[in-house]
């Protein structure tokens, strides 16, 4: 059965695409537009989830949104392929960063996308904040120094859950800027085929 994925340019959804590329799971597109204003997700999405937010995938009369809730689905989909991995140590940085992702790296990068948007004192704030996002930004270059990838020695759907924050941290906050393990991490991420055919699945994508 395939799964249908509401997908929003230059959002997480991104990774989702990705996922079901390295899974091999068979799946449609239905792209959507920003507001060019507002940068917002257009009203349309709300028809399949009253949230209006991307991602969204709907499969077998489901319909699933949250990437960290989508990523699981698929992988149970994918008969846990990528999912978690059988040492015991492994499996809890699985689940850490699965969760981390969106629960800890991505709030400081939003709020920084705020402030930049806002005139005059926007600057100001933001050069005041970029202190709290580099304290991720230095973990996450730490736990790369010590393994290949963010579970352990093998890619996993941590890694793709990690992507989208730390390709925004490049756009938003110098995240390469003297952190060398993230930067050969995203190096490899972006090498991988089914990223690519992600990318050329979803269209055009900001922070590639």
């Amino acid at each position: 059965m395939t799964v249908i994925v509401h997908h929003l340019e230059n959002s997480r959804s991104q990774r989702v695409l990705w996922l079901l590329e390295e899974l091999g799971l068979p799946y449609e597109v239905k792209r959507y537009q920003r507001n060019k204003a507002t940068m917002l997700a257009p009203p349309e999405l709300k028809r399949v989830h009253p949230l209006g937010k991307s991602p969204v995938i709907e499969h077998g009369g489901n319909v699933i949104a949250e990437t960290g809730a989508i990523v699981e689905y698929l992988v149970g989909l994918g008969d846990g392929k990528l999912g978690v991995p059988g040492h015991c140590e492994d499996a809890l940085r699985w689940r850490h960063f699965l969760h981390y992702a969106e629960g800890s790296l991505m709030p400081p990068l939003f709020t920084k996308l705020v402030l930049s948007r806002v005139p005059l004192f926007g600057k100001v704030a933001q050069k005041k904040f970029q202190p709290m996002v580099d304290v991720h930004l230095d973990y996450v270059e730490a736990e790369l120094a010590s393994r290949p990838w963010f579970a352990g020695d093998a890619f996993t759907a941590a890694d793709v859950m990690m992507s989208f924050p730390l390709e925004a941290a490049v756009a938003r906050a110098d995240a390469t800027q003297g952190r060398p393990h993230i930067a050969a991490w995203l190096e490899k991420i972006h090498a991988r085929p089914a990223y690519q055919a992600a990318l050329a699945a979803g269209g055009p994508y900001a922070y590639a």
